[in-house]
């Protein structure tokens, strides 16, 4: 397939500039699909990310990549939007026991929402984003439940949708290819398709300079991930940290 892609060779990525995002985009491109690359500056903690997804965009050969500004002030009481504190050095069973305090309110939904918009605007009927329903850390809207409800009501409500369900076809698909890997094994799998991670941000709580703090939940199951794969972790981190355990 050519990079720049027909009409139905294109996909629209959401790339967050983390490590899942990553690897879902080089999935993308390795499927064939001329990507064009789409993050959000919501007011995140973490605005690092947006930095290394630009050059994450960039070395993977997206097509084009855009940074949607959205205001999601009124959803407070998240820790990557508010006041509240990232919580830090939790055990495996704490990360395990409920819906964390860094979820932030209807985030995937809207994501996907905007990026469906972008997509039939281009003319694509493919979205890609890197959900993970084995290490979500407790997100609803990371669930392979929520994926399938969504990309059916895609179908329901775009006109890309309706006039491709006339003719029996599925106008929009939603491609989830990290959903049921563990963190080991998506890493194993951009490794083989060239991601340098070094590149990649997904501290909750990073330096401005975006140094991880090694301690979030995020920092910690991105770690251990490592340690699993049998992949150097190549993670810039603001202090030292021990090995997962």
């Amino acid at each position: 397939m050519g990079d720049q892609g027909t009409d139905d060779r294109r996909a629209v990525v959401l790339v967050s500039g983390g490590l899942d995002s990553a690897t879902a985009l080089a999935v993308a491109k390795a499927d064939g699909f001329a990507c064009h690359a789409l993050s959000f500056d919501y007011t995140q903690r973490h605005a690092a990310e947006l930095d290394a997804a630009t050059e994450i965009a960039a070395r993977l050969g997206a097509v084009e990549h855009r940074i949607y500004p959205l205001d999601l002030s009124l959803f407070t009481g998240s820790a990557l939007t508010g006041v509240v504190d990232v919580p830090k050095d939790r055990s495996e069973d704490e990360m395990a026991g409920g819906i964390p305090v860094t979820y932030v309110p209807c985030r995937n939904l809207i994501f996907l929402t905007i990026a469906a918009g972008w997509a039939e605007t281009l003319g694509a009927g493919d979205l890609y984003i890197g959900v993970n329903a084995v290490d979500y850390s407790g997100y609803p809207d990371c669930r392979p439940e929520f994926i399938q409800s969504f990309e059916e009501t895609l179908n329901l409500a775009t006109k890309r949708g309706v006039e491709a369900a006339s003719g029996g076809e599925m106008g929009i698909r939603l491609h989830t290819p990290l959903i049921d890997l563990t963190k080991a094994e998506i890493i194993r799998l951009g490794t083989e398709h060239g991601v340098d991670y070094a590149r990649t941000v997904s501290c909750y709580d990073p330096s401005p300079d975006g140094l991880a703090c090694g301690r979030c939940d995020s920092c910690q199951i991105r770690r251990k991930g490592f340690l699993d794969a049998g992949v150097e972790d190549p993670t810039r981190y603001a202090e030292r940290v021990g090995d997962a355990t």
